[in-house]
């Protein structure tokens, strides 16, 4: 696995690495993190496709599934320590 792209982002750090005849795109927030994997071969341009991809619903969505996650680890993890 390596990784051949790393995106600017104020929130989160967005990784793209290529292995196995796919893209994995990684998203980490924190301690959180969000994965995507995707064939080569569906993506016309390489690379520049995952950029495309990337864009700014796609993000808003992710922001608000960080939330989500956050919201529930702490849950759990007052359940379990209180």
């Amino acid at each position: 696995m390596r990784i051949i792209a790393e995106l600017p982002h104020p929130d989160f750090k967005i990784s793209i690495l290529s292995m196995n005849q796919k893209f994995i795109v990684k998203i980490e927030q924190g301690t959180l993190e969000q994965t995507y994997k995707i064939p080569d071969m569906d993506l016309t341009e390489g690379v520049n496709s995952v950029f495309e991809l990337l864009d700014e619903p796609f993000l808003k969505t992710v922001s608000a599934r960080f939330a989500e996650m956050g919201k529930d680890f702490r849950e759990s993890y007052y359940r379990y320590n209180y």
